[in-house]
């Protein structure tokens, strides 16, 4: 059986139970070196097979995944493995091969940033949609930017995308977004590491341009965490009816 296992974001306590307890019955082990905390691996146990795939090609992970096929493998993934982690070209390699799989979930970078930022994404009367995307540079993204960005009352997660930040920027100022619109960036979500620098739109560049590996951009009025109107889950029956004949009158 081959388990994919989301490492999370950076802190290993955030590690599941369910992958900390495949981890330490794992017998070959298969890591991204440049993202996964080393201290994840501490759970593995002392004869594992264990091996960095950060400059393998899928034909040596995939033989990886075929050697050991008849072990528990483990297939370590940053955040979650739903997220860009390419889980898809390998399942695809497993099924034809007919070896068994799981996924075991993580928590992915934009909620990690979220909690280290104490802010929800979803404010009432300003933002209930989160986009999770990347800004184009040599990965293509099929969806333009500007589509993007026309869904303005959304939150906005940008993965993989720092050094594109001069992009965002620009695309969102010919779009006529307010110059003051927030803009964040978490770097190292939740690592020992992790730096937060806030900013506007036509501000944090300045700020970040010194930032080379993992970060998150995070844009949208949301930041502001103001409630434009109150959630109904937690109102009376009495205040909403109140609300209702005033915005009658």
């Amino acid at each position: 059986m081959v388990y994919f296992i989301g490492a999370g974001c950076g802190d290993p306590d955030l590690v599941t139970v369910k992958a900390q307890k495949i981890l330490q019955k794992a017998d070959a082990v298969l890591y991204t070196g440049s993202l996964v905390p080393k201290e994840v691996l501490s759970w593995c146990k002392e004869n594992a097979i264990i091996e960095d795939s950060q400059e393998m090609k899928y034909p040596e992970i995939f033989d990886f995944l075929k050697k050991y096929k008849n072990k528990i493998v483990a297939r370590v993934h940053t955040g979650d493995p739903s997220l860009y982690s390419t889980i898809a070209k390998q399942i695809e390699f497993l099924q034809k091969e007919k070896i068994n799989y799981k996924v075991i979930p993580g928590i992915t970078a934009a909620f990690g940033a979220a909690a280290s930022l104490g802010i929800e994404y979803t404010i009432p009367g300003v933002s209930q949609t989160i986009i999770l995307s990347r800004l184009e540079g040599r990965t293509p993204n099929p969806e333009k930017l500007e589509n993007i960005l026309a869904c303005r009352h959304s939150s906005f997660v940008f993965y993989l995308s720092i050094q594109l930040l001069k992009n965002l920027k620009r695309k969102a100022l010919e779009m006529s977004y307010n110059p003051d619109t927030p803009c964040w960036v978490v770097e190292k979500a939740t690592w020992k590491e992790e730096e937060i620098y806030k900013g506007t739109i036509s501000t944090i560049e300045e700020k970040v341009q010194h930032i080379k590996g993992i970060a998150l951009i995070l844009f949208g009025d949301f930041l502001h965490q103001d409630e434009k109107e109150e959630s109904h889950l937690y109102v009376s029956p009495l205040v909403k009816e109140l609300e209702r004949l005033k915005k009658q009158k």
